[in-house]
């Protein structure tokens, strides 16, 4: 069957890289683009990083947008349908439906929603009470930060402590308050959490762990945070970080299997012909690992993107998608780099002592193999780690490649 129309839902990374994907692949059917912001594809990672940095003498930061909106129109031939949420999936007539209002037709679709940050309970029509997964979030938390908030972060993952960095860089007071006793352990493993965490003590921030939030107090605008222990803290911005859930909605009841994201095979696939899922919304089948998974990480979202759109447009020819994961993260003056999968079985420090050295490598094994490693300060050595990755080293070779690669103290 020839398929006339790409429709592609979500105006993300993901997005993007189906429609740049599909005219490379020399598709010349029509292709859609479906977004609920208003904006142009931007990119994500910097609004919780260099995006709030300061600038000083009232520059303002570059912008994140990725492509323009001729070069979207005229040059890749995209209808950009923005400002207007997908609200419904027919796969029965194969449409989308738009704001309540629209219906878009598929030959394929590329389901590419990605996750929405997940709201405090309570915090309903506080004024400055913020998460940071959109671009109008980073605007009004740079505002907030540039005005001298006393600022307060609930959550101590990667996006709450980037925005903790960019306080501290601007001098501000920050507290970030965390739930869990340990930060970062699902992410990362209970031995590298706290000793990532212990910088945000080197840079003056004031890190709570294992204390929850009681609850917020204002008068139509946030005035102090309560937590659980009774204490109350002062605060004029908090920035919501506990995490998100995938954008999945507005396909419920479309026969769409849904199970913490889009369920796909390893090929993006989902369990009705035609739709293709990518990005923090796809959980799919990763042959490299051997499980299902759901990343929320730039990489996987710009591959799994143009990798879901060729599939989609030829399914007979369809490739499996495995990947090595990979994302980043920067705190004050250090770079956070993980690859591979946080296993449990053991985790090995192999090079480096963070407080002496100011740099750390450590490896994680799962079984005889190496599953995953992470490395603070250690950008020469991660992507080299990301090779054995796809390899499937062995543990045993692991450890002897991580000898080649020691560095000596500092004395």
């Amino acid at each position: 069957m020839t398929i006339e129309n790409l429709t592609v839902v979500g105006a993300s990374l993901a997005g993007l890289r189906a429609v740049e994907a599909a005219r490379k692949a020399g598709f010349t059917g029509t292709v859609t683009m479906v977004g609920a912001e208003e904006h142009l594809p931007y990119d994500r990672p910097p609004l919780s990083k260099a995006y709030l940095d300061p600038l000083g003498d009232g520059a303002e930061p570059d912008s994140t947008q990725f492509r323009t909106e001729d070069y979207l129109r005229s040059e890749l031939g995209v209808e950009l349908v923005l400002g207007a949420p997908a609200t419904g999936l027919d796969v029965h007539e194969h449409v989308v439906e738009v704001g309540g209002d629209r219906q878009v037709p598929y030959g394929a679709l590329v389901i590419a929603t990605g996750a929405s940050a997940r709201q405090l309970p309570g915090a309903e029509g506080l004024a400055g009470v913020h998460t940071l997964r959109t671009l109008d979030d980073a605007i009004a938390v740079r505002a907030a930060l540039e005005a001298g908030a006393r600022t307060v972060v609930i959550g101590a993952g990667f996006i709450g402590s980037e925005v903790a960095s960019g306080a501290r860089k601007r001098g501000l007071e920050v507290t970030v308050i965390e739930a869990l006793p340990t930060p970062l352990v699902r992410s990362i493993g209970e031995l590298m959490g706290p000793l990532c965490s212990t910088l945000h003590v080197r840079n003056g921030t004031d890190l709570r762990c294992g204390v929850g939030v009681a609850g917020l107090e204002g008068n139509g605008r946030v005035e102090r945070v309560v937590l659980a222990d009774g204490t109350s803290l002062e605060a004029d911005l908090v920035v919501v970080g506990i995490g998100a859930v995938p954008a999945t909605e507005w396909v419920e009841g479309s026969g769409v299997a849904l199970d913490n994201g889009v369920v796909c095979d390893e090929t993006l696939r989902s369990g009705i012909e035609g739709i293709y899922a990518a990005g923090d919304v796809a959980r799919w089948h990763n042959p490299l690992f051997e499980r299902s998974m759901r990343l929320e990480h730039w990489t996987s979202a710009a591959e799994q993107g143009a990798f879901a759109a060729r599939n989609a447009l030829n399914p007979v020819a369809a490739k499996p998608y495995a990947t090595v994961p990979y994302f980043w993260s920067d705190w004050y003056d250090s770079r956070i780099q993980f690859v591979g999968v946080p296993a449990t079985d053991e985790v090995r420090i192999v090079d480096g002592d963070l407080e002496r050295d100011g740099h750390c490598v450590a490896l994680y094994r799962e079984g005889d193999r190496l599953a995953g490693a992470l490395t603070i300060n250690g950008q020469s050595v991660i992507m080299k780690y990301r090779g054995l990755l796809m390899k499937r080293t062995g543990w045993a070779d692991a450890l002897a490649f991580a000898e080649t690669k020691r560095r000596a103290p500092i004395s």
